[in-house]
């Protein structure tokens, strides 16, 4: 899976379909059609906030985060997908394998049919009801 390095991508990211737990949050957003990119591998952010400690701690948590994303990401992953992993405190003190498999129910979660998601040819009166 390749890396998402740049502000730009990360910004893009934010705006799309969101998954949280108590070690991670996955952001997840389709990568647009005019991007010459847009069939490509899925990519892959990580970040963790300075409320999550000090820089050696956010360090090892971005390091277990990357290494869940190596072990399962490649299967639940999509192509022409980006993904931002926000890394939190509790993912520090969690065993390896709870990190997995929240990282595997969050995925299943943002590529999940929204169930309760509004219809564009409903009319305003029957959205009133």
């Amino acid at each position: 899976m390749q890396r998402l390095l740049k502000r730009q991508d990360f910004l893009f990211v934010r705006d799309g379909r969101k998954a949280h737990s108590a070690t991670l949050s996955l952001q997840a957003r389709r990568r647009s059609d005019d991007r010459p990119d847009a069939s490509a591998k899925p990519r892959a952010g990580f970040t963790v906030t300075k409320k999550a400690g000090c820089a050696v701690e956010r360090n090892r948590i971005r390091r277990r985060l990357r290494e869940a994303v190596r072990l399962s990401g490649a299967l639940f992953a999509r192509d022409g997908y980006d993904y931002v992993i926000i890394g939190r405190r509790p993912a520090l003190e969690a065993s390896f394998a709870t990190i997995v498999n929240e990282l595997k129910t969050a995925f299943g979660r943002v590529h999940a049919e929204r169930s309760g998601a509004r219809r564009a040819d409903r009319s305003a009166d029957e959205a009133a009801r």
